[in-house]
């Protein structure tokens, strides 16, 4: 057998800190999250490094969930099985609170932390944060019914994952999903056709279908159905509180491209109980809360493929060697791997600043603002960014990175996801233009967010050009993506300006805001500090251990 040791391959990215090797992502926590205990996020970090753990992401995409609609006697069950791999993927976010937690966590950094937290967990694997996320998301809807809220909210918030489907009273914890589309009406609610009909006070059964139903074995679904006095919002547990179970046809899984170990479902709902959140016709509104705070997660979870794809192409870059040295040192990969980096140190700091205004709102109106606008600016624009910059990582890597034994062919089939989930990128657009018109303090708001980067002249141009486009109020939706692009890069140029090393800031600004910059990644102008780039975003290898 010959012998291919010292072959010129690089070892696998493990037995690494996850959290500590992301300066960009150490330095941002203590920036907006000041006087954290950050042990926890080291610990997770760890963690998410360890090789067994890298290997439970591929063993739950691997092995993807199966519906098995009827038992063996031929009665309805309606329940999908998990790879034993998803279930401790599950139980490690829930245990570290990654899903709702946040909600009932007193400290000012609750949801920094999460944010933190949840995107380092991510790097592991993207397909079971769905349920954590939509979770985590849930609580702000529910606080629409108190009665609903005093008993389901301890339970989503609790930090245990119980996957049995029990009545809640005798649940360790719980798992909230989300309906809200149908065939024919998609991303248009209001074309939504399935029916409600009040049984007694808030008590509702419902008839008709979701054509997406993601994480069909959570224990409550927030749905969308029509009631008398319009589109409504409802919680819909799988079991009742009898313990009986809540009529719920699973047709089919969807067959996806991509967060192939989450189960996305098509279901029926055939006189199926349901609890009314928040007053009728008023669903949009009641359900809106939730659709914010899965954005923000959407954001989160598209920096963390950012940020997987970029630590793996200048890990492979680092020890790979062509032409007589290693390929970092060859001045065109500089280029391209300078560009990756750079582009997901701002989505870091965008994903960061936008947790610290969750954490403020409730007090402050600035941060309310910023929350509001900030998270359909960073949905468009982060979300966008991660596929082609997932290509470009993957490219670093030749041949290697095209094959499925490396991370990266899962990491490319789940870029598109983020952008599409909550709203493709057009209906984020179309949000923040509703709020220009609707919330003008909002705008007010992200213009203040600009200001202390005002000093470089190449930044205050951009902002006051992207002022008078604002005042032409003549085809605003024609112009609504170049509009919100021209948002989200000012205000990442803004924090870079602020938090990160110049020479990051200024290779992000000098190309993003004033255009020295080509079509494809990797055209840099030629700029100081571009190894410097480099060597702040690689993952550094340890030998530590930390088991899960």
């Amino acid at each position: 057998m010959a012998n291919t040791a010292g072959s010129n391959q690089p070892p696998p990215l493990q037995d690494y800190n996850v959290y500590l090797s992301d300066q960009a992502l150490r330095e941002g926590v203590e920036r907006e999250a000041r006087g954290l205990d950050s042990s926890e996020l080291r610990e997770l970090g760890l963690l998410a490094g360890n090789p067994d753990v890298i290997q439970l992401g591929f063993d739950a995409n691997e092995n993807p969930p199966v519906l098995h609609t009827h038992d063996p006697y031929g009665n309805r069950i309606d329940e999908v099985r998990f790879h034993p791999s998803w279930h401790v993927l599950m139980a490690t976010a829930a245990g570290r609170g990654l899903h709702a937690a946040p909600w009932i966590d007193p400290s000012p950094n609750a949801h920094v932390h999460r944010a933190a937290k949840f995107f380092v967990w991510s790097q592991v694997e993207g397909g079971h944060g769905c349920p954590i996320s939509m979770t985590y998301a849930a609580v702000p809807a529910l606080k629409h019914n108190e009665a609903l809220a005093q008993t389901w909210i301890p339970k989503l918030a609790a930090r245990s994952y119980d996957p049995r489907l029990l009545p809640i009273e005798q649940k360790s914890g719980a798992i909230c999903g989300m309906g809200m589309t149908e065939k024919q009406g998609g991303s248009d609610v209001r074309a939504n056709q399935t029916r409600a009909t009040r049984v007694a006070g808030d008590e509702y059964v419902l008839h008709g279908h979701k054509w997406f139903c993601s994480a069909p074995m959570s224990d409550a679904f927030l749905v969308l159905a029509q009631a008398d006095a319009g589109l409504s919002c409802f919680l819909v547990p799988r079991v009742l509180p009898d313990g009986s179970r809540n009529p719920f046809a699973i047709q089919r899984l969807k067959d996806k491209l991509g967060n192939r170990s989450n189960a996305s479902s098509e279901v029926e709902f055939h006189g199926t109980f349901g609890w009314l959140i928040g007053e009728e016709g008023r669903g949009v509104h009641t359900i809106v809360e939730m659709v914010n705070q899965t954005r923000l997660d959407c954001i989160i979870g598209s920096a963390a493929l950012l940020r997987a794809a970029v630590a793996q192409a200048i890990h492979h870059a680092t020890y790979r060697h062509t032409f007589g040295r290693a390929l970092v040192k060859h001045a065109l990969m500089q280029n391209v791997l300078a560009d990756v980096a750079v582009e997901s140190e701002a989505a870091t700091a965008l994903f960061l600043r936008l947790a610290r205004a969750v954490d403020d709102a409730p007090n402050n109106p600035h941060a309310a603002a910023i929350k509001r606008i900030g998270t359909a600016i960073g949905k468009y624009y982060v979300c966008k960014r991660a596929p082609a910059v997932t290509a470009e990582a993957l490219e670093c890597l030749g041949g290697n990175g095209y094959v499925e034994e490396s991370i990266m062919p899962r990491l490319y089939r789940e870029a598109p996801l983020n952008s599409i989930w909550e709203g493709s990128g057009n209906i984020n657009a179309l949000d923040v233009l509703r709020i220009l018109q609707k919330q003008p303090e909002a705008v007010d708001a992200l213009f203040a967010e600009f200001a202390p980067a005002m000093s470089d002249s190449r930044i205050a141009t951009a902002v006051r050009s992207l002022e008078r486009d604002l005042s032409e109020r003549d085809e605003l939706e024609w112009r609504a993506r170049s509009i919100v692009e021209r948002m989200a890069v000012l205000w990442q140029a803004s924090l870079l300006v602020q938090y990160a090393p110049n020479y990051v800031s200024d290779v992000f600004v000098a190309t993003r805001v004033n255009g020295e910059w080509g079509h494809t990644m990797g055209t840099l102008p030629l700029r100081t500090g571009l190894r410097g780039i480099i060597d702040r975003a690689a993952p550094q290898m340890e030998h530590e251990t930390a088991t899960v």
